[in-house]
């Protein structure tokens, strides 16, 4: 089967993880602080908080903002559930904001519109496919509100704005969240991360993550018991807020380090696979590139094309069928968040989502990862080409 995507772990990193089960810390140790570092050097941010999943991060992020219980918050329904439940996790309201349908990310045009007619107190983008959302334009919009912006960059680990920095960089935004899922930039199993500049969003991400204990390097509030002859009591520690065990552990983080390694590599063969899907695609009439803009600063999460079901004989699900039946699998992202049960169940709808539903009703994502090679590239175009003319 030549799946829609898939982690490409080398002995290398195999090695390295049974080293450290073997020999050294399974949590806690100093492995975690390396990965944090490697990846803030890697996107340019002064901070890196290493978590145990993008949703944690999402959820910190909201939490270390701190803004008032009930705050309203705009993020894209062309996106994992995640980015809208980490939203509610934390007290607040999700808007949705419909996406631009060249892009498959949030229209800017479309923010402007709410953010005017709607106090709105953070802003969620989500660079789909790893295309980063047009973030200057964005943070100008938002500086003028005074509106938190969080990046949820879970496809965009090793992506570019036009502008030049990587994402991660935070230049337009408080915060980004990466993910470590197997089928990332990068994998750590399961695992995610936080990058900002801002060192008071940073030491609260530190308690936050650890189920709100303060560090002893800040400073206990409690001086008889913290301390002995003026030095910081060996067992002591306080909690004094409300934190989650958000961690991850030091089997992942060296995982993740190895992985760091290898980044640009991984990064300059998805944009080879993108490329070559790109003229494969000007010879099927029927399918479209479904980021028809500039994506020459994309991760290249995923490759999702548009195929008009209107206009050809075969559904979606059938199509779908038909290449797994020959070793094929793709993938839809995304079912629009509004649609699933539980928003429905909240009052939402997608009566102002036009983009996202065409979108939506035309999108599949098929096979990019690292390891694709050009033959099993050659059989995904082959089989749509021969099934869609």
């Amino acid at each position: 089967m030549i799946p829609y995507s898939k982690q490409s772990i080398s002995i290398i990193d195999t090695l390295r993880v049974a080293r450290q089960v073997k020999f050294k810390s399974l949590t806690q140790g100093n492995q975690i602080q390396e990965f944090e570092k490697s990846v803030a050097d890697y996107v340019g941010s002064k901070y890196a908080i290493a978590v145990s999943s993008a949703t944690a991060g999402l959820h910190l992020a909201h939490l270390a903002i701190g803004h008032p219980i009930g705050s309203n918050v705009a993020t894209s329904p062309i996106s994992f559930v995640a980015s809208a439940n980490t939203i509610i996790y934390s007290g607040h309201i999700p808007f949705f904001v419909d996406i631009d349908f060249d892009s498959g990310n949030m229209s800017v045009d479309k923010l402007t519109d709410l953010i005017n007619q709607t106090k709105i107190n953070t802003v969620v983008p989500v660079h789909y496919a790893g295309l980063p959302c047009d973030m200057k334009r964005m943070h100008e919009v938002c500086k003028e509100k005074n509106i938190s912006i969080i990046e949820d960059a879970a496809h965009a680990l090793g992506a570019t704005y036009d502008s030049g920095e990587k994402v991660g960089s935070c230049t337009y935004s408080d915060m980004t969240v990466f993910s470590f899922h197997p089928v990332k930039s990068i994998t750590t199993g399961e695992g995610g991360m936080i990058t900002t500049n801002d060192k008071k969003l940073y030491d609260k991400l530190l308690k936050l993550r650890t189920h709100g204990i303060q560090r002893k390097e800040v400073g206990f509030q409690n001086k008889i018991l913290g301390y002995s002859d003026g030095q910081p009591n060996l067992w002591y520690y306080e909690m004094d807020s409300l934190g989650y065990h958000y961690r991850l552990t030091e089997i992942q983080a060296v995982l993740g380090y190895s992985q760091m390694k290898k980044i640009d590599k991984f990064m300059k063969r998805r944009q080879t696979i993108a490329k070559r899907y790109d003229k494969y695609l000007l010879n099927i009439k029927n399918i479209k590139k479904s980021q028809s803009k500039n994506n020459s600063g994309s991760a290249n999460h995923l490759y999702p094309i548009k195929i008009d079901f209107t206009k050809i004989k075969s559904s979606r699900n059938d199509l779908m069928n038909k290449l797994r039946e020959i070793g094929i699998v793709t993938q839809v992202h995304y079912i629009p968040i509004p649609l699933h049960p539980y928003y429905k169940q909240l009052g939402y709808d997608v009566d102002n989502l036009p983009n996202t539903m065409n979108f939506y009703f035309q999108i599949l994502s098929i096979p990019i990862y690292p390891k694709l090679s050009i033959l099993k590239q050659f059989k995904v175009y082959k089989n749509l080409n021969k099934l869609l003319t």
